[in-house]
């Protein structure tokens, strides 16, 4: 199989299924576990424009967590507020959709890719934090400052963990459209 055939969308959400399988059972990350790519990787599948990549990765992530539960991880975050997981991914998709107008892989373009996709996980993360105090139950007496300064608390290492994985893919991808230019220039020695 060569180089523009793996190009090909049918081959690389196999990629994407990958990394959150493998990031997504330590949402936060540690010493021996990378961060959950989850974001990054619903902002990439929307490139790919299939509507049944968003069900599929979104059903996959549900399953992840149950067996990460069933496995011993902490079923905090389950609550009556998973539900908004949807909503939160989906704007990550939808930013994906967009930048995949962007063809010529640019400085210019690859910053407004990068802008967006940094609007996208911070408005994700407005909507998973939001509606987890909200509708969680975890916090009936929760003050607006104390919600604020929690905020403070997740806020960078969320959209980070994002804006890294993205960053990472965007190189990947660049670099792949380049293999086929600097094959034919190796050929033409």
């Amino acid at each position: 199989m060569n180089i523009k055939q793996w190009l090909h969308a049918e081959y690389l959400p196999i990629a994407l299924i990958a990394l959150m399988a493998l990031t997504r059972f330590h949402h936060f990350g540690d010493v021996l576990h990378l961060p959950d790519a989850s974001l990054a990787v619903f902002f990439f599948a929307g490139f790919y424009r299939k509507k049944a990549l968003l069900g599929f990765l979104l059903a996959l992530a549900a399953l992840i967590d149950t067996v990460a539960i069933q496995n011993g991880t902490s079923g905090w975050c389950v609550s009556p507020a998973y539900v908004f997981l949807i909503p939160t991914y989906a704007v990550m998709w939808l930013a994906g959709r967009y930048c995949a107008t962007f063809k010529a892989m640019n400085i210019a373009e690859l910053t407004k890719s990068v802008g967006l996709l940094t609007l996208a996980a911070s408005a994700a993360f407005a909507i998973s934090n939001g509606s987890f105090y909200l509708f969680s139950g975890r916090y009936t007496d929760l003050s607006w400052g104390q919600y604020f300064s929690r905020v403070a608390q997740y806020y960078p290492s969320y959209v980070g963990a994002a804006l890294i994985y993205g960053v990472v893919g965007y190189v990947i991808v660049k670099l792949v459209k380049l293999l086929p230019e600097l094959q034919s220039g190796h050929k033409q020695v």
